[in-house]
């Protein structure tokens, strides 16, 4: 992570430009880890129901809590609460040993739901440009449903035509990895490129976005171990609120938002990384 971070920071001039390959990167991540998904082992619980309940509505409160402070501001700090869970987190919940059948459910259910909710949300407070609220909700589902549900459908066709061939993208996940580090260097480059074509005024707002990132990254953590708690699943509850998608809420965020409103996604990623890693070092220690 740091390294890809450090190369689109370094390349910014020159990855910036790539950006166009971004959802093409998001759409492969995504069918990869949807055909990993085993999904007759998906059991939906009201941990779940609770998570994406407490992700939609605090989306809005927080937005509508900071508008009046600064509308980048509450974009930012939107994005980072409704940007659907990390399809690598089930990989960090086994190492801290939950329940990865749950929190790859909740990270399912999380995706199908963003599709839906979203494009409502964007079209309120984004700013696409179209003729009315229906034309601009008809402009965002289009994008989101083509990101987020075409591999999904994909990954289904391919089992049921395909078998021998699903068999071998099982196997190959690493691929994951190196398609989610491509990406990362080209929307680091991009929030990059975007900073700093900014007046210098912005940067107070930028620095208070970057520490919101932190404090939201930070709170829902605790919140999702603390709810996941009481359903005997601390661990997925934790990771399913607390750990995000940012390449595809730092896209949201440049399509959709204000662009200079990614930096709040783009800091999250050094955040939640820093939360994970002490995670599985105190689990280890614990052992």
């Amino acid at each position: 992570m740091p390294i890809a971070m450090t190369a689109g920071i370094v390349s910014y001039q020159y990855v910036g430009q790539l950006s166009f390959l971004t959802p093409y990167l998001i759409i492969l991540m995504l069918f990869v880890t949807y055909c990993n998904i085993s999904f007759s082992d998906l059991r939906f619980s009201r941990l779940h129901l609770w998570l994406i309940l407490i992700q939609l509505v605090a989306s809005i409160g927080v937005y509508l809590l900071l508008l009046p402070v600064h509308p980048l501001l509450a974009q930012g700090a939107m994005i980072c609460i409704l940007a659907p869970t990390a399809t690598s987190a089930p990989v960090i919940a086994g190492m801290l040993g939950g329940n990865v059948a749950s929190l790859t459910t909740y990270t399912l259910l999380c995706n199908l739901v963003i599709v839906v909710a979203a494009p409502i949300i964007f079209a309120f407070v984004g700013e696409v440009e179209a003729s009315s609220f229906v034309a601009s909700l008809w402009v965002v589902f289009q994008k989101v449903f083509l990101l987020l549900l075409t591999p999904f459908f994909a990954a289904l066709l391919l089992k049921k035509l395909l078998p021998r061939v699903h068999s071998q993208i099982q196997k190959a996940k690493s691929v994951s990895f190196y398609l989610w580090s491509v990406a990362l260097v080209i929307i680091t480059g991009k929030t990059v490129q975007f900073i700093t074509e900014q007046d210098s005024s912005n940067y107070i707002v930028e620095i208070g976005i970057s520490v919101a990132a932190l404090l939201i990254c930070i709170t829902q953590f605790a919140t999702g171990r603390r709810l996941g708690r009481i359903y005997n699943d601390t661990v997925a509850g934790g990771q399913g609120l607390g750990q995000k998608n940012t390449i595809l809420a730092i896209w949201m965020a440049q399509t959709f938002l204000n662009p200079v409103s990614s930096i709040g996604p783009g800091t999250y990623v050094l955040w939640q990384n820093l939360v994970n890693s002490y995670q599985v070092w105190r689990n280890r220690k614990n052992l």
